[in-house]
């Protein structure tokens, strides 16, 4: 662990026409003591409903730098495959100077969610076997480059690539299985800094949470997906902290309202520094 103690993030809400609440939420962030801002890299994105609009992400994420002054901004993660390597590093490199020193790069192979977005835009989506050596690949080429590059998922699957990383994150892990996978990272890289990040129903008083959460769709019994008041989501984060976590990024179900960046920053932080 750091020795300033855990760190919170907030996604930002990219899958959206317009980018006017991507900015509110990170000057919110960058004024309410959060440590960081994570952009997802999508072009579009399936649900229920069909497609939704994505902004592209390292395109939000340098407009977002130029918004704030303070918070880290990050890719929640850069997919490996979307670009060439040399060109994910070089847009990596202008973020970092756009933001003054403040992006970590997050980079990831795709997964089944990515396959007719990559498809669609006449790219191949490939095996795992592919995807796995783009993103080694990817991890390579960025490193070194005055940033920490970070990889993103199921540590069976990349530790290949984290081995070569500055970081690793785990998305919508449950407590026990994010410890197992920093107990891996750790074993082939004892200096990686690993993070947890996870989707967050979030409402100033307890008893609200659940009725949120339905109205958002969303079952409050997922394992994936923490419900509830300031002092319970800070005691779930809490847990994955003591797993491992330097850093825990909440993405909230909501994530344009910019009352959850206040909750996060003078509720739950707080509570995670006890």
């Amino acid at each position: 662990m750091s020795t300033d103690g855990p760190r919170l993030g907030i996604t930002l809400p990219n899958f959206r026409d317009e980018p006017d609440s991507s900015f509110e939420i990170a000057r919110a962030a960058d004024a309410a003591g959060l440590h960081g801002v994570f952009g997802f890299d999508h072009l579009f994105r399936l649900s229920a409903e069909g497609r939704r609009p994505a902004l592209e992400g390292l395109t939000l994420l340098g407009a977002v730098a130029a918004e704030t002054t303070r918070v880290c901004v990050a890719t929640l993660v850069a997919r490996s495959t979307l670009r060439p390597h040399a060109t994910l590093a070089a847009a990596l490199d202008s973020l970092q100077r756009i933001s003054g020193g403040r992006l970590i790069a997050g980079i990831g192979s795709g997964d089944s969610q990515s396959r007719e977005e990559m498809e669609t835009f006449g790219l191949p989506f490939g095996t795992m076997a592919d995807r796995l050596d783009s993103l080694g690949a990817a991890v390579r080429e960025c490193r070194g480059r005055g940033y920490p590059v970070w990889v993103g998922g199921a540590i069976r699957h990349v530790a290949a690539a984290v081995a070569d990383a500055d970081g690793w994150n785990h998305w919508g892990s449950a407590v026990e299985r994010f410890g197992v996978g920093v107990e891996r990272a750790r074993a082939v890289n004892p200096g990686v800094v690993c993070s947890w990040g996870g989707l967050v129903v979030l409402t100033e008083f307890e008893r609200d949470a659940r009725t949120k959460a339905e109205r958002h769709h969303i079952d409050p019994e997922r394992h994936d997906v923490i419900v509830g008041g300031p002092e319970h989501v800070a005691e779930r984060l809490r847990a994955y902290i003591a797993a491992g976590a330097e850093w825990v990024i909440a993405g909230p179900v909501d994530s344009t309202d910019p009352d959850n960046v206040l909750l996060l920053g003078e509720a739950v932080l707080p509570l995670l520094r006890d």
